[in-house]
């Protein structure tokens, strides 16, 4: 109850002076050094679930695993123990699309603009590199499918190589361990052999193939693991290095999108920054930790291609329709909070 307290009383105070979607809209335009937060919600609409909806989030669909606690299918510990858990779903989030969203358009409008100074993901879906935010404005909070790494001895290599195996279903193993066995074992039978026993082999052909096939299996033999942030992994370093000896002292405006900020350390980058600069948010559902200035809720998409529209921004993507209408409410209650939708003609 006290830390409930402690940190309901620690909030940041929303700054009065902005409120419509005009102020946001003007927020943006007059900006240069905006920090965007993004999460899962601004993929979802090229059918990457998200992690946390009700009936639609990947959680929702993990029952039959029987983990006490879904995100347990991200708990390094237990990836340790049983690859096959986190394996049994991956093919479920494993980005396979060339594609990216009118939010990732916007993001990337951002950057063309000069705007743009960090985009910190929390996805793992590696869409932004695909949108052509730069790898020094993106910081992936929780890494992404781009490589992979073994587990054992740390060998690293394109996300890619792994993924007929996630689609397969089958635990990606490391190659560089499974050569490591096989060489020596290859120098002894080299040494061993003789004219006997090349002579059964002349007509044994399958012999070298089954025993190379035993090598996967082995406990020596490391398993792959995508390079994203695990529960009990520490976030890269570049992280906090970027957001404090960088961002903190340049950022003139913060741009939530997407994400509920439940996650740590990621949820704490808002109230981190400095209480004085504006803060907006775009989602389908308000946070009631934070105190953001605008809250704008809705379709992400929608959001984002409206506050282009009315910036005079043109964000030409084939998932926003040219003659695109959106109606804005102000929710009851509020002066701040503002609801988007899509008029369908």
């Amino acid at each position: 109850m006290s830390l409930a307290i402690s940190r309901e009383l620690s909030k940041r105070i929303k700054l009065p002076q902005y409120n419509s979607i005009d102020d946001a809209v003007d927020l943006i335009k007059k900006s240069k050094h905006i920090i965007v937060l993004t999460g899962a919600g601004i993929s979802t609409s090229l059918g990457i679930p998200d992690f946390r909806s009700k009936d639609t989030g990947l959680y929702s669909k993990l029952t039959h695993l029987g983990l006490n606690d879904p995100q347990e299918v991200f708990d390094i510990r237990i990836f340790k123990e049983d690859p096959s858990i986190f394996y049994s779903v991956a093919r479920d989030i494993l980005p396979s699309t060339d594609r990216f969203t009118p939010t990732h358009a916007f993001i990337h409008l951002l950057q063309q603009k000069g705007k743009l100074l960090t985009n910190y993901s929390q996805n793992i879906d590696n869409i932004e590199a695909v949108a052509g935010i730069l790898p020094e404005k993106l910081i992936q909070c929780h890494g992404s499918f781009a490589t992979a790494s073994c587990v054992e001895c740390k060998y690293q290599v394109n996300g890619e190589t792994i993924f007929p195996d996630i689609k397969a279903g089958r635990i990606p193993k490391c190659d560089q361990c499974i050569a490591k066995l096989r060489a020596p074992a290859a120098m002894k039978r080299k040494r061993s052999q003789n004219g006997q026993d090349k002579k059964r082999r002349r007509f044994d052909t399958d012999a070298d193939s089954s025993e190379e096939d035993d090598y996967d299996d082995s406990p020596k033999v490391g398993v792959m693991k995508p390079d994203i942030t695990f529960f009990g992994e520490a976030l890269p370093d570049r992280f906090s290095e970027r957001l404090t000896n960088h961002d903190k002292n340049l950022v003139d405006l913060v741009i939530v999108i997407g994400t509920s900020l439940k996650v740590a350390p990621v949820s704490e980058v808002v109230p981190y920054l400095p209480a004085h600069i504006p803060q907006m948010y775009i989602s389908r559902t308000p946070v009631s930790h934070v105190n953001f200035d605008v809250d704008m809720l809705g379709d992400c998409d929608v959001v984002v291609a409206e506050l282009c529209r009315r910036a005079g921004w043109d964000l030409n993507h084939e998932m926003v329709p040219e003659d695109q209408k959106v109606e804005i409410k102000l929710q009851d209650g509020f002066t701040s909070r503002h609801l988007f939708t899509a008029i369908k003609n």
